[in-house]
């Protein structure tokens, strides 16, 4: 028994460090969480799509899928194309909350067109509790990362892809990653 106990043990500390190697290092994930208003707005401009579909979303979707499993990280993901869920996806180990943050973080996204990390940028560069938003009822909008704008060149916003379950800025980071990877737009990790 305790051999089976000590052999689990090994196998979490590897599977742990392993999830570590995949997340961005503390240094990285400060940098990512006091990025400027104008880098936030650069890429959203740079992540959009020249058209979006379910085979879009399908592929999106596993792409997040793949990246939060390579991470050993429990997450919940949704992508929406207006009001229809075309892909959603929940972890093992997810909690059911994690739906109700993904439904308010959409909420804040199709509002204010910006990414929910930005928005939570924004009002704490401005001073703000990000907890508060002027307006809104933090009940249906939350200004944590971890929404998207889906955006088609010449057509605008047409959906939403969020992540819920880590911190904001690694829900960020998630989604971002997985944009580039499937835009094929510089290098992620």
């Amino acid at each position: 028994m305790k051999r089976h106990v000590q052999l689990a043990s090994c196998l979490l500390l590897s599977a742990a460090a392993a999830a570590a190697q995949q997340l961005p290092q503390p240094s990285a994930m400060h940098a990512i969480s006091t990025i400027s208003l104008d880098a936030l707005l650069q890429e959203e401009r740079q992540l959009q799509f020249d058209r979006f579909d379910r085979d879009a979303a399908a592929a999106l979707g596993a792409a997040l899928v793949a990246r939060a499993k390579r991470a050993g990280r429990p997450v919940t993901l949704e992508i929406r194309q207006g009001d229809e869920v075309l892909f959603a996806h929940a972890m093992p180990g997810a909690s059911p909350d994690h739906a109700d943050w993904i439904r308010r973080k959409n909420n804040l996204v199709r509002r204010t067109g910006h990414s929910s990390f930005y928005t939570h940028n924004e009002v704490r560069q401005a001073g703000g509790d990000h907890d508060a938003l002027p307006g809104l009822d933090m009940r249906d909008y939350a200004a944590h990362g971890g929404a998207y704008p889906i955006v088609v060149r010449g057509r605008g916003a047409v959906g939403t892809v969020t992540v819920s379950g880590l911190p904001g800025v690694d829900d960020h980071a998630l989604v971002v990653a997985a944009l580039k990877d499937h835009l094929k737009i510089g290098e992620s990790p």
